[in-house]
């Protein structure tokens, strides 16, 4: 597959507040319904000193009233393909840029920018100006998607494109990569699928289960192999049987493995989503966007790595074959429709949004919860959970404006 134009290129740094948050006054967020990993607090307050959340607020401090709103911690998306209009796998720099910020807007403070199956080449080229990316602490690392998936379970992928498992592939991307590489999604029943899953698992990288038509046993196999993620439950793998019960019933089942699910109406049954909860418990979901270049920015023709995709009223499909491709969620809503609609509690959003996903990147110990010493990562939301703030390292994104 040709390179995009404009798709090589040199990483800079994301246009910052000229004002950095070192310079300004600590700020005490005071009166909110915060939601803390020991649970949730009424008329608390959260503490913001430059980057990080403080555990005592200095006497030069402002103060901020938001009683009547809930504060919970910044999001964190581990399946991520673009937004804005902008692909992570095709487009500039500037474009890459572009997506990230429009998922800042809607409360994702953490990324993992997704690609889709390409060229091996072009693949390694693309993870080169991802990892610059990552290095500057734009993204949080690359997941693959493809191109070592089933040709059964492509979904949106370009069959012509892909490739058995082949570890010494796999380690090509890894390389690339240069030490950014967060997660590979594979389809471990394939030729050489057991031995990049223990490739992956000796690197760091997560080994994620996906596009796959593997039996129980076959999926149970790649677990004990190292395995720890469930690409998009419920999608682009065979459906759960009484006789058959296929990789789902394997992924649920086992506590080593963190499920996504793509909560946004369209990939799930509300029953499918309650069934993941049940079986696999509040602290082994993570919820994703598996968006791409449509999410917040509206319907029309797109492209998904070589693919085109249409997207009405808010859905994508191919427009060869009709197949979804990809979402145009963002987190703000998943939260939203989870509290709303599935009834879910906040905590149980929480852990799935952000707590869960930051304990699998690595990363829990700076991000993923409103605690004392992690970065100043937060989401305000209104008493009908809508998005009316976000900060990101102690910088509002979106200014609340409340005075």
């Amino acid at each position: 597959m040709a390179t995009p134009p404009g798709a090589r290129g040199t990483a800079r740094q994301a246009t910052t507040n000229p004002h950095p948050a070192t310079d300004k006054s600590p700020l005490v967020l005071s009166g909110a319904t915060v939601v803390l990993p020991t649970g949730t607090v009424k008329d608390g307050r959260v503490i913001v000193d430059g980057t990080r959340i403080a555990g005592s607020a200095p006497e030069n401090a402002q103060v901020i009233d938001v009683t009547g709103y809930t504060l919970v911690p910044g999001f964190v998306d581990i399946h991520n393909h673009g937004g804005g209009g902008a692909s992570f796998t095709s487009g500039t720099v500037d474009d890459v840029l572009k997506g990230i910020h429009t998922h800042r807007l809607h409360g994702t403070t953490t990324l993992v920018a997704s690609t889709v199956t390409g060229d091996m080449d072009f693949l390694a080229q693309r993870a080169g100006l991802l990892s610059e990316l990552a290095e500057q602490g734009d993204i949080a690392g690359i997941h693959f998607e493809g191109p070592f998936i089933s040709p059964c379970r492509k979904g949106a992928h370009s069959e012509e494109l892909l490739r058995d498992p082949d570890p010494a592939e796999v380690r090509k991307l890894i390389d690339a990569a240069r030490g950014k590489a967060k997660m590979v999604t594979l389809a471990t029943e394939l030729p050489g699928g057991l031995d990049s899953v223990r490739l992956l698992a000796e690197h760091g990288v997560i080994a994620a289960i996906g596009h796959t038509d593997a039996t129980y046993e076959q999926t149970v196999e790649a677990i004990d192999a190292g395995a720890t993620v469930a690409t998009h439950l419920f999608n682009a793998m065979p459906t759960l049987g009484h006789r058959t019960p296929g990789p789902i019933a394997a992924l649920l089942e086992d506590e080593r493995i963190t499920v996504e699910l793509i909560n946004d109406g369209t990939h799930l049954h509300p029953a499918a989503l309650q069934l993941a909860f049940h079986h696999a418990g509040a602290d082994r979901v993570a919820f994703i966007t598996d968006a791409m270049d449509a999410a917040g920015f509206g319907d029309g023709l797109y492209e998904l790595g070589p693919m085109a995709v249409e997207v009405k009223e808010g859905v994508a499909r191919l427009v060869e074959g009709g197949s979804i491709a990809g979402s145009t969620l963002t987190l703000d809503r998943a939260f939203q429709r989870a509290v709303t609609v599935d009834r879910l509690s906040v905590e149980d959003a929480v852990a799935a949004l952000s707590a869960n996903p930051a304990r699998l990147l690595g990363m829990y110990d700076s991000i993923g919860s409103l605690e004392p010493g992690k970065y100043a990562d937060l989401v305000l939301l209104d008493h009908q959970f809508a998005l009316k703030g976000v900060m990101r390292r102690g910088e509002w994104v979106v200014d609340p404006q409340l005075g």
